[in-house]
């Protein structure tokens, strides 16, 4: 099936992210951007290609993200398929990304919602979390479905979207860029944000959205959604077998020479690390 690709007509050119004719730009951001394309490309060689995503409407995106936070990939595509056999919530058309209608799961009890998605971590706060923005969603269109978002530019999408419950900067960016919506930003989730800082693309501390803002700065203005779509699996996938957070491999890290940590660690401590992988 082929990736599904932004109408010719649509926003997805907006410009989401800054790039090298953004003002402000420098030499050091230049540089940072190479180092950027030689992660990608790095991890590409190691990795491969992330498998195609299966593109949702933006509210299923919305409701998997929402869950999803903080809960590994097994446990999320099993609280998704949970919610959709209890709830009906399967696309009204042949396309993954046709429109899914979550009424049942809006009007259900948070105790019931909780318990379909007891896989998820802090299920008992995303089950009212979920439920609240589901209710919000309706009061404020009148319906409950996200699909006139398309009609709008993505920095007003995702400024819409975080002011409901549980929804914050990597929630939006997935629903913008994940979804049939497919704009150009990078999602930047727990891995995402360990990896970025331990590669020196934002500062100790950051908070995601501090992290998206300096990877946004610098990415190729040529990225189109799916490559950030790819660009944030691939990180991911990183952060989850090799960058982890209390020991990370990085004698066995394809990126150790681009990693200012990595490389830092391998210099002090050759012996130790090459002994251990």
């Amino acid at each position: 099936m082929a990736r599904l690709q932004p109408a010719p007509n649509s926003l997805f050119g907006d410009a989401t992210g800054p790039h090298s004719e953004a003002p402000g730009w420098t030499a050091h951001d230049l540089q940072e951007q190479r180092r950027l394309v030689a992660m990608h490309q790095s991890l590409l060689n190691a990795c491969g290609t992330p498998p195609q995503r299966e593109v949702w409407d933006p509210l299923t995106q919305l409701i998997y993200s929402l869950c999803s936070s903080r809960t590994k990939t097994p446990e999320s595509h099993a609280l998704l398929r949970a919610l959709r056999e209890r709830y009906d919530g399967w696309p009204t058309g042949p396309n993954s990304w046709d429109e899914v209608g979550w009424e049942r799961l809006r009007d259900a009890p948070v105790t019931e919602i909780e318990e379909t998605i007891h896989m998820a971590t802090f299920a008992d706060r995303k089950a009212p979390q979920l439920k609240a923005t589901l209710e919000q969603i309706t009061a404020r269109t009148g319906a409950l479905s996200l699909l006139f978002l398309a009609n709008y530019r993505t920095a007003k999408i995702r400024t819409w979207l975080e002011q409901f419950p549980g929804i914050g900067s990597q929630v939006s960016a997935a629903v913008v860029n994940f979804s049939s919506l497919r704009r150009p930003v990078i999602s930047v989730d727990g891995h995402h944000q360990r990896v970025s800082v331990r590669m020196g693309f934002a500062p100790e501390r950051s908070t995601p959205r501090q992290v998206e803002d300096a990877l946004m700065r610098i990415v190729p203005s040529d990225w189109q959604a799916v490559t950030m779509d790819d660009h944030h699996q691939l990180v991911k996938l990183l952060g989850q077998t090799r960058c982890t957070p209390n020991q990370p491999a990085c004698f066995a890290c394809p990126l150790v020479e681009l990693c200012p940590t990595g490389s830092s660690k391998i210099r002090h401590y050759p012996a130790v690390l090459q002994s251990k992988y």
